[in-house]
């Protein structure tokens, strides 16, 4: 099977009646100049919403490559039926970025990065917060056209702990994944009435929680989850909870 070379073009950039799609500058460096792509290739665009299309170029602009729309195709790989939302403490630089880039592969629906009493890092203001949160989208578009997804995991800006945790969050199930005063996942699972649907998972940083952390969540209905004996790195936490809940409820097999 050829492996598919695959853009992104927001939904506005798809004109569905004139059959064209037209792409970024970036992204049409990239055919240019990376992959060297000439009129007449096929390619395949997403608009980060689900949807994906077979294309052929049809001419480069100045800035812009212009695409004649063939079809709608199904997504290389589907999306998990698991909406799995990850909330994680924020880390130091890489890790995080870590953390998006394979949360994106694991099929996660959405993380959230939590200011948390031992967090690694901290956001200095608006601006700082907006720099990163686009550096993390970036991250995420980029694995989503490796990995075959269709819709892009969505980045939310960071929150404070104690928001999150008091916050209302419908049909979800919300789980803390902490070192102590839990539950194993596998007890978790087998006292489950029914497969759920959603589900957030919150973890910390590399310091753990605090007692009066796990206590607030234990007050507002959180379950919390061990994982056994091994300290884990908080990335390394991060994706095998991503793992671990889409093998147990979602499409990891």
């Amino acid at each position: 099977m050829t492996t598919r070379r695959r853009f992104y073009a927001p939904p506005e950039a798809v004109a569905l009646k004139q059959q064209t799609i037209k792409l970024s500058s970036d992204e049409t460096r990239h055919a240019r100049n990376a992959l060297r792509l000439q009129p007449g290739d096929e390619v395949y665009v997403i608009d980060g919403e689900g949807h994906e299309y077979r294309c052929r170029l049809a001419a480069y602009d100045r800035n812009a490559a212009r695409l004649e729309l063939i079809e709608q195709v199904e997504a290389a790989r589907s999306e998990s039926p698991l909406s799995l939302t990850l909330a994680l403490a924020l880390l130091k630089g890489e890790k995080f970025d870590l953390v998006v880039q394979k949360a994106t592969e694991l099929g996660v629906w959405r993380v959230v990065p939590i200011v948390t009493a031992r967090a690694d890092v901290r956001v200095g203001d608006a601006n700082e917060a907006k720099r990163k949160r686009e550096r993390w989208r970036r991250i995420a578009l980029e694995s989503t056209k490796q990995c075959g997804r269709a819709r892009i995991m969505e980045i939310e800006a960071p929150v404070a702990f104690e928001s999150l945790i008091k916050a209302e969050h419908d049909r979800e199930l919300k789980l803390m994944f902490a070192e102590r005063r839990g539950i194993s996942l596998t007890g978790l699972v087998a006292g489950l009435a029914s497969c759920p649907k959603q589900i957030i998972a919150l973890v910390g940083s590399e310091g753990g929680w605090t007692e009066d952390e796990i206590s607030q969540a234990h007050d507002h209905h959180w379950q919390v989850v061990t994982l056994g004996g091994r300290t884990l790195r908080a990335e390394t936490a991060s994706i095998a909870i991503a793992a671990l809940l889409q093998h147990a409820f979602g499409d990891l097999v």
